[in-house]
């Protein structure tokens, strides 16, 4: 594979009980996460209609009228749930604030943690829940091909994703503005560059271009769009976790053409789960790289620099 190639990989493997297949699979992600950290998928179980359900609900979401928006703003409750308005982040911190709109669920199987924000829409949360549980599935599935690759034990990372800090993220993107001359004329990108936090991204996107993805010798690629499939990336947390032997790589959205819906997956580990570098990764007679964490402290120390300590 090219280091500036995304893989398609079929992980349809994962789900059987072939374990030569699931190291296939497994051999073929780690390749992917050690080269250029992003990779497609197919064979992952969800319909197609499943999807297209998800990105109807989207759709209703951002139509809501500002006021009912804002009263549902992470500004307002916090905790990482809610409505986030155009220009509120800005995952570069040195360029101008994303041109974007986002609204974040989370997992809430635990009763210590806030509820959720679930949207004044008849008939919204049901497709939605479904949705989440089903790209969370996948998300552990990929753990296991994760584990097989470093030489861990296929469930290494089971107990330590069963309370997951799992976000789902609807977002629409703007299209760029146009001048007089009927032009693009806007620098300020959808999404900044930017890593991001977690183990692992599953991305579903409506075609619409924008992603691109920085290569190793700091070009921008931009990623395809493969109907059915998610596009993938390693985060900084599973990076941590390898002791950068997977990489996490920047990437952004630049201003789409026309408006574009995305649905983002980002899988963290549960909050007390110990992120420290795993034996395998660490060559001999060498320290980790970095310190052990907990994965609550990490993904604290990324929010607040993007919320500016606002997300909770």
């Amino acid at each position: 594979m090219q280091p500036d190639q995304i893989p398609l990989i079929d992980i349809a493997a994962l789900s059987g009980g072939d374990l030569a297949a699931r190291r296939a699979v497994a051999h073929a992600v780690g390749a992917a996460c050690r080269d250029i950290g992003f990779f497609a998928i197919t064979g992952h179980g969800i319909p197609a209609t499943q999807m297209a359900q998800a990105f109807e609900a989207g759709q209703r979401l951002f139509e809501l009228d500002a006021g009912a928006k804002e009263a549902l703003s992470i500004r307002r409750h916090g905790h990482n749930r809610g409505y986030v308005a155009l220009g509120v982040e800005s995952l570069d911190e040195k360029a101008a604030p994303d041109l974007k709109e986002a609204y974040n669920l989370v997992w809430d199987g635990a009763s210590d943690r806030p509820a959720n924000l679930w949207p004044p829409i008849a008939g919204w949360q049901t497709p939605v829940q479904a949705y989440f549980d089903a790209v969370l599935a996948v998300g552990r599935r990929l753990h296991r091909a994760f584990a097989l690759d470093l030489g861990l034990a296929e469930d290494f990372f089971a107990d330590k994703l069963d309370q997951p800090m799992a976000t789902l993220r609807f977002l629409r993107y703007p299209p760029a503005p146009t001048t007089q001359s009927g032009t693009s004329g806007g620098a300020q990108a959808g999404a900044g560059a930017h890593t991001d936090y977690g183990n692992v991204t599953l991305l579903a996107t409506d075609g619409v271009p924008g992603l691109q993805v920085q290569s190793r010798d700091g070009r921008w690629i931009d990623a395809p769009h493969l109907p059915g499939a998610f596009m993938c990336n390693i985060g900084d947390c599973l990076m941590r976790w390898s002791n950068d032997v997977y990489l996490s790589t920047p990437h952004r959205v630049g201003a789409p053409p026309r408006l574009r819906h995305s649905i983002a997956f980002f899988l963290d580990p549960n909050p007390d789960a110990l992120v420290s570098a795993l034996p395998g990764c660490v060559p001999a007679e060498q320290a980790p790289r970095h310190p052990p964490i907990t994965a609550a402290e990490h993904l604290r120390q990324r929010l607040q620099a993007t919320y500016g300590g606002e997300a909770g």
